[in-house]
């Protein structure tokens, strides 16, 4: 059954927000969707010193990074299905080049470059200022309609106003 959502510059811009928000910990950690596009998703995480990995150094820890490539990955896939759906995760490979700058934060770009029936496939890269100049790339694999949940109607939900009393 084909969805009524079109992925539309509107949509975009409302998934920008929503797609982040119903994850607790992408929110704890302030990720950010900077840009998007159909397939294609640019994430942010701000450097803070809560992050650190190792306090003598002042490098954000791994599992930081993991996270963003993960929502990366997970935003590009939904930016590339032609209908919302549940995803999940099936594997994600992180290969760890350099270690973040301290003071510096993270920007992380993620591609879906092919979706079959069953499963949508990513590849992404973390970096500061030059995607050329990885921190770590990540290569996964998303289960598509992982669960029998409702998939989330993003425009209404980033629509919805609270009800005014009155």
């Amino acid at each position: 059954m084909a969805s009524e959502f079109k992925l539309t510059p509107q949509a975009i811009q409302n998934m920008k927000d929503v797609l982040i928000q119903h994850v607790p910990h992408a929110r704890a950690l302030g990720l950010t969707i900077v840009d998007a596009k159909p397939g294609h998703s640019w994430l942010s995480v701000p450097y803070d010193e809560k992050f650190i990995g190792n306090v003598e150094t002042g490098v954000i820890h791994g599992g930081v990074i993991t996270t963003m490539l993960d929502n990366a990955c997970g935003t590009a896939v939904q930016l590339a299905l032609p209908e919302r759906m549940s995803i999940a995760t099936l594997d994600l490979r992180i290969d760890y080049m350099k270690p973040a700058t301290p003071g510096l934060a993270l920007m992380g770009h993620a591609h879906c470059y092919k979706v079959t029936r069953n499963i949508a496939f990513v590849r992404g890269t973390a970096y500061h200022t030059d995607e050329a100049d990885p921190i770590a790339t990540c290569v996964g694999t998303f289960m598509l309609a992982a669960n029998r949940a409702t998939p989330m109607d993003y425009i209404s939900a980033a629509v919805k106003q609270p009800k005014s009393e009155g």
